[in-house]
C-alpha cells in the first residue's frame, strides 16, 4: 500500500513524550515512507538533545532541530511537513494528509474539516493509552485509513467528498463524523 522513498538501515528517532497529533503522525510517516524498521524514543522535553546525541537518534518535533515546525509563505508548517520536505516525498495522497495533520497541529487559516476530528481523536487516544508506544500502535490504523481515503480521492481524480462538505458516513461533515466515533 505504501511506497518508501529510502531504503536506509534502521534509524532511531527521538521526540518529546506525551505525543499528540504531529508526534504520532510523524512516526506513521517515517515507518511507511522513510524507514519501515525505524525505532522511536519518547523522552522528557529537556532530554531530547541529550538522548539524540547519546543514541545517535534523529530528533523531531522539538524546538531547535531540523525536523520541526517552520513557516512557509507566512503559514505554519508542522514536523510532518518537514519530514516530507527533507525526504522529497511527493505522493499526492500524502500531501493531502499533510494538510489535515497541519490543520490539527498548527494554527492555520481554513484548516481542512478532517483536522478537527483528527485533533479530537488524537486527544482521546492519548487519554486511553498507557504510553506513547501504545498510542502509536492504536493510532496508526487511523492514519492508514485517512491515507487510503486520500489515495482513492487523488487516484480517481474526482472531487473529494470533503470539498462538498460530505463524508462517506451518510452526509455529515467529516469532522463531525470523527467526533461521533469517539462517543
Amino acid at each position: 500500500m505504501f511506497k518508501r522513498a529510502y531504503a536506509f538501515c534502521s534509524m532511531k528517532w527521538v521526540t518529546r513524550e506525551r505525543a499528540h497529533v504531529d508526534r504520532i503522525a510523524c512516526p506513521w510517516l517515517i515507518k511507511n515512507f522513510v524507514d519501515k524498521d525505524a525505532e522511536f524514543l519518547f523522552v522528557p522535553a529537556d532530554s531530547v538533545k541529550e538522548v539524540s546525541e547519546r543514541e545517535g537518534a534523529i530528533p523531531f518535533d522539538t524546538p531547535g532541530v531540523e525536523l520541526t515546525h517552520y513557516f512557509e509563505n507566512g503559514e505554519e508548517r508542522v514536523s510532518f511537513d518537514a519530514i516530507i520536505r527533507k525526504y522529497g516525498l511527493n505522493d499526492p495522497a500524502l500531501l493531502e494528509l499533510a494538510k489535515v495533520v497541519r490543520g490539527a497541529d498548527a494554527r492555520i487559516q481554513n484548516p481542512p474539516p478532517e483536522s478537527a476530528g483528527l485533533r479530537a481523536a488524537a486527544a482521546g487516544f492519548r487519554i486511553i493509552s498507557r504510553d506513547d508506544y501504545e498510542n502509536m500502535k492504536i493510532q496508526f490504523p487511523l492514519y492508514d485509513a485517512l491515507y487510503a481515503y486520500f489515495k482513492e480521492q487523488t487516484t480517481r481524480k474526482r472531487q473529494p467528498l470533503r470539498s462538498m462538505g460530505l463524508s462517506a458516513t451518510g452526509g455529515l461533515p467529516i469532522s463531525r463524523s470523527f467526533l461521533l466515533i469517539l462517543r
